[in-house]
C-alpha cells in the first residue's frame, strides 16, 4: 500500500493513501470548484502546504484553491491560499476535526472546508469554517448536505450527492 508523508513539528507523520472513494470524490469536487473560481485562482489535489516553518509543519491537504500566480516549483504556504478542503476518513478524524483546523486558521487561510462521508449513503456533508481574523480562530460557518451553495471565497454550487455516487 502506497503512504503519504506530513510533516508535524518536526516529526514525519506516515499517513495511509486514501481509499478509491476519498480520492474520487476529492477529484470530482476539485474540479467542480476549478470550473468556477476563475482565472486569478487555481485548484489542486494532494499538494504539499507548508502550514509553518518553525517547527516544520506540512500537511497534504486533499485540495488547495490557491492564488494562481504562485509558481509551479514554489511550495504552497499559507499566504497563497483561499480554501483548503480535508476529506475525513477513518484515519483522520481527529486530525480533521481538530488538529489541522487549529493550524490552518492559526496560519491566517480564510476557509476551511471538512468533507464527511455520510455512512455509505449517496451523500455527502461539508462542514464550512471561515477565519475569525482577530482572533486566529475558524468560526463554524455552516454545515451542507444535499447542495452547496457559496459566494465566498467565490461563487460555486456543488451538489453533494453526485460527488459521493
Amino acid at each position: 500500500m502506497c503512504r503519504r508523508v506530513e510533516i508535524v513539528d518536526g516529526a514525519v507523520v506516515v499517513l495511509p493513501a486514501p481509499l478509491r472513494s476519498h480520492q474520487r470524490l476529492a477529484r470530482r469536487l476539485a474540479d467542480v470548484l476549478e470550473a468556477n473560481c476563475g482565472p486569478e485562482l487555481a485548484v489542486v489535489t494532494g499538494a504539499d502546504l507548508r502550514v509553518q516553518e518553525a517547527p516544520l509543519v506540512n500537511r497534504r491537504p486533499d485540495i488547495v484553491v490557491y492564488d494562481a500566480r504562485v509558481p509551479d516549483e514554489q511550495v504552497l504556504r499559507p499566504v497563497d491560499c483561499r480554501l483548503v478542503v480535508e476529506v475525513m476518513s477513518s484515519s483522520s478524524v481527529t486530525a480533521d476535526r481538530l488538529s489541522k483546523p487549529a493550524e490552518y486558521a492559526a496560519a491566517g487561510i480564510e476557509h476551511y472546508w471538512r468533507i464527511e462521508d455520510r455512512g455509505g449513503s449517496a451523500s455527502c456533508r461539508v462542514v464550512r469554517h471561515v477565519l475569525n481574523p482577530g482572533t486566529q480562530n475558524y468560526l463554524r460557518h455552516d454545515v451542507d448536505e444535499e447542495l452547496l451553495t457559496v459566494t465566498s471565497p467565490f461563487a460555486v454550487t456543488v451538489d453533494l450527492c453526485a460527488l459521493a455516487s
